[in-house]
Protein backbone atom coordinates (compact mmCIF):
# COMPACT_ATOMS: atom_id res chain seq x y z
CA UNK A 1 0.00 0.00 0.00
CA UNK A 2 1.11 3.60 -1.20
CA UNK A 3 1.29 6.10 1.51
CA UNK A 4 0.42 9.58 1.12
CA UNK A 5 3.42 12.37 1.53
CA UNK A 6 1.61 14.65 3.11
CA UNK A 7 -0.68 13.62 6.08
CA UNK A 8 -4.23 15.21 6.77
CA UNK A 9 -5.39 15.65 10.75
CA UNK A 10 -8.44 15.17 11.85
CA UNK A 11 -8.25 13.87 15.38
CA UNK A 12 -6.42 14.70 18.58
CA UNK A 13 -5.03 11.53 20.40
CA UNK A 14 -3.29 11.26 23.93
CA UNK A 15 0.17 9.44 23.63
CA UNK A 16 1.28 7.65 27.08
CA UNK A 17 5.05 6.87 26.59
CA UNK A 18 6.45 3.87 28.80
CA UNK A 19 7.92 6.58 31.65
CA UNK A 20 4.05 7.42 32.13
CA UNK A 21 3.92 10.90 30.72
CA UNK A 22 1.50 11.70 28.40
CA UNK A 23 0.94 14.25 25.66
CA UNK A 24 -2.02 15.40 23.34
CA UNK A 25 -0.99 15.15 19.49
CA UNK A 26 -2.55 15.50 16.39
CA UNK A 27 -3.60 12.84 14.39
CA UNK A 28 -5.71 10.84 11.65
CA UNK A 29 -6.99 7.07 11.57
CA UNK A 30 -3.39 5.83 10.25
CA UNK A 31 -1.28 7.53 12.71
CA UNK A 32 -3.81 6.35 15.55
CA UNK A 33 -3.14 2.70 13.51
CA UNK A 34 1.09 3.17 13.89
CA UNK A 35 0.35 4.46 17.86
CA UNK A 36 -1.64 1.80 18.62
CA UNK A 37 1.37 -1.16 16.60
CA UNK A 38 3.26 1.41 18.64
CA UNK A 39 2.12 0.20 22.09
CA UNK A 40 1.79 -3.63 21.49
CA UNK A 41 5.29 -3.29 20.26
CA UNK A 42 6.21 -1.75 23.72
CA UNK A 43 7.11 1.42 22.35
CA UNK A 44 4.86 3.31 23.93
CA UNK A 45 2.21 2.46 26.64
CA UNK A 46 -1.31 3.22 25.39
CA UNK A 47 -2.74 5.40 23.21
CA UNK A 48 -6.50 7.08 22.96
CA UNK A 49 -8.05 9.62 20.82
CA UNK A 50 -10.05 12.55 22.69
CA UNK A 51 -11.58 14.25 19.47
CA UNK A 52 -12.42 12.71 16.26
CA UNK A 53 -13.40 14.99 12.79
CA UNK A 54 -11.74 17.99 14.01
CA UNK A 55 -12.36 21.09 11.86
CA UNK A 56 -9.43 21.94 9.27
CA UNK A 57 -8.79 25.25 10.88
CA UNK A 58 -5.95 27.31 9.79
CA UNK A 59 -3.98 26.23 13.15
CA UNK A 60 -4.35 22.52 11.75
CA UNK A 61 -3.07 23.59 8.34
CA UNK A 62 -0.08 25.60 10.47
CA UNK A 63 0.71 22.46 12.52
CA UNK A 64 0.13 19.89 9.29
CA UNK A 65 2.82 21.89 7.25
CA UNK A 66 5.27 22.19 10.23
CA UNK A 67 5.02 18.00 10.64
CA UNK A 68 4.95 17.55 6.87
CA UNK A 69 7.90 19.35 5.91
CA UNK A 70 10.12 18.28 9.47
CA UNK A 71 9.04 14.10 9.70
CA UNK A 72 8.54 11.11 8.22
CA UNK A 73 5.14 8.77 8.35
CA UNK A 74 6.22 6.13 10.58
CA UNK A 75 6.43 3.04 9.03
CA UNK A 76 4.22 0.12 9.32
CA UNK A 77 7.08 -1.71 10.71
CA UNK A 78 8.32 1.19 13.42
CA UNK A 79 10.93 0.11 16.08
CA UNK A 80 10.93 3.68 17.80
CA UNK A 81 8.21 6.30 18.66
CA UNK A 82 9.12 10.18 17.90
CA UNK A 83 7.56 12.39 19.73
CA UNK A 84 7.11 15.21 17.60
CA UNK A 85 8.64 18.88 18.50
CA UNK A 86 6.51 21.87 18.90
CA UNK A 87 8.94 25.03 18.90
CA UNK A 88 7.77 28.35 20.14
CA UNK A 89 6.52 30.71 17.79
CA UNK A 90 3.75 29.92 14.73
CA UNK A 91 4.06 25.92 15.30
CA UNK A 92 3.41 25.98 19.00
CA UNK A 93 0.50 28.83 18.56
CA UNK A 94 -1.33 26.85 16.68
CA UNK A 95 -1.11 23.48 18.39
CA UNK A 96 -2.22 25.43 21.74
CA UNK A 97 -5.10 26.94 19.51
CA UNK A 98 -6.15 23.71 17.97
CA UNK A 99 -6.82 22.29 21.82
CA UNK A 100 -8.72 25.43 22.80
CA UNK A 101 -10.93 25.08 19.95
CA UNK A 102 -11.31 21.44 20.81
CA UNK A 103 -12.02 22.01 24.41
CA UNK A 104 -8.87 19.40 25.11
CA UNK A 105 -5.83 20.09 26.87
Amino acid sequence: MEQQDSQIFDLIQEITLNDGTSYLELGNVMMNGRAEKAAIKGLIKQVRILQLNIPHSNAVRVYEQYINDHYQFPPFDLTQWEVWAKPAGPVKDAYEEILRQNHVG
